[in-house]
């Protein structure tokens, strides 16, 4: 039922805006008024504090079925359940939950403020420092590449309390736009271009020491858990858009006729599109599978990895297929299968590269073995 809903909400309130909010790139405010008022952005909050008290799958299932028809309003709400409100689920004390949780469900959309120019697929060799001054703490510094930020009033920056210490002394605060976080740039991208990605500056930002995220020089361990299940919502992201893509492609190759028959018809294209189908399926197992694990409490890190590596292998696959197939009509905006194509690398880049990916899978496989 969930699955179905948001189907229905993908197609009816987000598709009509999608081609105006790649052009203009931004998000259309009434989308993002209907992502709360579906409860889509609160899906895992309990019902307490105003959310939907659902499921991890169903988060997954959610961001997969958004990602059909939008894969940059599918990566605010994954952003946004899995990193955002997970953490603070977790590692937020009970009047941090009270406060800030209602807000994430109802009105708010929240930003994950890690990366930095010096720190990429490292993206713990930040230097943004965060120093003690009694009942608060300044951040200075900057982020780089932070998604959501544009539209986010409310961040979880990571900075070091204590360089010496290395990555043992990064802390995770949750932070307010307007207590002092300025956007110094946003990003020009190749796709998901309604989604905001930015620069962000912190000179002098006060924030109070009740609004530190659990423990103090734990924010690597958190931010690990944190990006670990956020890849299981960025394979979801990348299974939709393939499957959006397919979708696209295949009736139109099946209707439109070359040499007295449906192009679909011909053996060479039947070999492709049942090959790109598999891949979709395998990656999507692969996907549910690793929702399922974590879901379980059992060991997920491997498996999660793996499925972001081969969704979004098959995302960028399918997409360059749909534009083939399609033709002219294919490289040309109004399907929407040239936005795909577009969409569908920077897969292989956010929340850990697919090398990153792949050192993950190696490290487990070898401990099995050793």
């Amino acid at each position: 039922m969930m699955k179905d809903t948001v189907t229905r909400f993908a197609r009816h309130v987000v598709g009509p805006k999608v081609m105006e909010m790649d052009e203009e790139e931004r998000m259309d405010k009434g989308v993002l008024k209907s992502l709360f008022e579906s409860g889509l952005m609160g899906i895992e909050i309990e019902p307490e504090y105003e959310g939907s008290g659902c499921s991890f799958t169903s988060a997954i299932l959610a961001i997969e079925e958004l990602a059909k028809v939008d894969p940059a309003i599918s990566v605010l709400c994954d952003i946004h359940n899995t990193l955002i409100n997970t953490m603070i689920r977790k590692y937020g004390t009970e009047a941090i939950k009270k406060k800030y949780l209602p807000r994430l469900a109802t009105d708010t959309i929240g930003s994950f403020a890690i990366s930095e120019a010096g720190s990429g697929s490292d993206a713990f060799a930040l230097v943004t420092k965060a120093e003690d001054k009694g009942d608060h703490y300044v951040l200075n510094g900057s982020k780089m590449w932070i998604s959501n930020s544009a539209e986010a009033e409310l961040m979880i920056v990571f900075a070091n309390t204590n360089p010496s210490a290395g990555y043992k002394g990064i802390t995770a605060f949750l932070v307010e736009k307007q207590w002092g976080i300025k956007i110094a740039k946003r990003e020009k991208k190749l796709g998901i271009k309604a989604s905001s990605t930015c620069e962000l500056s912190f000179e002098d930002v006060r924030v109070p020491k009740e609004n530190v995220l659990g423990v103090v020089g734990q924010g690597y361990k958190y931010a690990i858990e944190s990006l670990n299940e956020g890849r299981i919502g960025i394979a979801a992201q990348m299974v939709g858009l393939a499957q959006g893509a397919f979708d696209i492609a295949l009736p139109y190759i099946m209707e439109r006729k070359q040499f007295g028959k449906p192009v679909g018809e011909f053996q060479g294209m039947q070999h492709q599109y049942a090959q790109v189908a598999v891949e979709i399926e395998a990656a999507r197992l692969l996907t549910y599978n690793a929702a399922r694990l974590k879901e379980e409490g059992k060991p997920f890190v491997m498996e999660a990895a793996m499925a972001k590596l081969y969704a979004s292998k098959i995302a960028e696959k399918s997409a360059s297929y749909a534009v083939e197939w399609m033709g002219g009509n294919g490289f040309v905006r109004e399907t929407g299968v040239e936005k795909f194509y577009r969409d569908a690398k920077i897969g292989a880049i956010y929340e850990g590269t697919s090398n990153i990916q792949l050192q993950t899978i190696a490290k487990i496989v070898a401990s099995k073995y050793a």
